[in-house]
């Protein structure tokens, strides 16, 4: 049976509805920061009637370089994305990168996401579906989208929680991503809501020799092409000074332009929506 409507927390996600945005830094710095973030996060979502799940990572575990910032940590690291939800009534939301923190993550968060790089790492995708919490599975960059169909046939049959699958570019060549937006329908026929990640697709991941560089310029762009697509919903990194940041700084959306790409892209919507173009086969 096709998906129509799902919950996520306090998010409602529907079929050709508003889209959904999953929006925050990329790593947890300090609770003064995260809330601004996660503050501004839920007034644009009142602003534009749409549902918001806030994201950011207690631990970065892929970094380039092996003395970079990592995060706060899985115990931290929840107890804060726990006072975001109670200050602010998002969801929220984080990786998990080991089967252990599935169950302390799947205590407190309201979706949890498995990372691209481990999309593919059965163990990790099933210890998450085994906490009943609704998943968001990111698309490896070494996939084809068709190949996530095995990723969820093994979530399935251990959960009815909602799934959402993320395209997030896909390696062209050393140090380079390219987002092919025919992912979009192709994991869409999966019966999955499918959300684009418009700050990771920029990446250029180990660009900067011992850290990962990126173009925000190509934020928008993507993003829209993404929505007229048929996407569900929109990921987005970012914080008040990117360039400050401690990961993904050059990728990051400026916390004080998300309202203008949140607004383009709700346009794009509502255009999708009310002539989605011809099917041709």
């Amino acid at each position: 049976m096709a998906w129509d409507k799902l919950k996520i927390g306090e998010a409602q996600l529907e079929k050709n509805g508003p889209l959904l945005w999953i929006v925050g830094p990329c790593v947890l710095q300090d609770m003064d920061l995260t809330l601004v973030i996660a503050e501004k996060a839920r007034l644009l979502a009142e602003r534009f009637q749409c549902p918001m799940i806030f994201k950011a990572s207690f631990d970065k575990a892929n970094r380039s370089s092996g003395s970079a910032f990592r995060g706060p940590g899985l115990e931290k690291g929840l107890r804060m994305l726990e006072t975001v939800r109670q200050k602010t009534g998002l969801p929220v939301t984080t990786d998990v990168h080991e089967t252990h923190q599935a169950t302390a993550a799947g205590q407190v968060l309201d979706l949890i996401q498995i990372p691209a790089f481990l999309a593919r790492q059965t163990d990790l995708v099933l210890a998450a579906a085994a906490t009943g919490k609704a998943l968001n599975i990111k698309k490896g960059q070494f996939m084809a989208p068709w190949d996530m169909k095995n990723v969820v046939n093994k979530v399935r049959p251990v959960s009815s929680a909602p799934l959402l699958l993320t395209e997030r570019g896909t390696t062209f060549g050393y140090n380079n991503l390219v987002s092919d937006l025919r992912s979009i329908p192709l994991m869409g026929a999966l019966d999955c809501p499918v959300i684009f990640d418009a700050t990771h697709s920029v990446q250029m991941p180990g660009g900067g020799g011992d850290r990962t560089s990126g173009d925000r310029r190509m934020v928008p762009v993507l993003a829209r092409a993404a929505v007229a697509a048929g996407c569900e919903g929109v990921f987005v990194e970012t914080h008040p000074r990117p360039d400050e940041s401690p990961s993904d700084g050059p990728n990051m959306v400026p916390l004080d332009r998300l309202e203008d790409l949140m607004r383009c892209c709700c346009r794009f919507r509502e255009t999708f929506l009310s002539d989605p173009g011809p099917e041709l086969a």
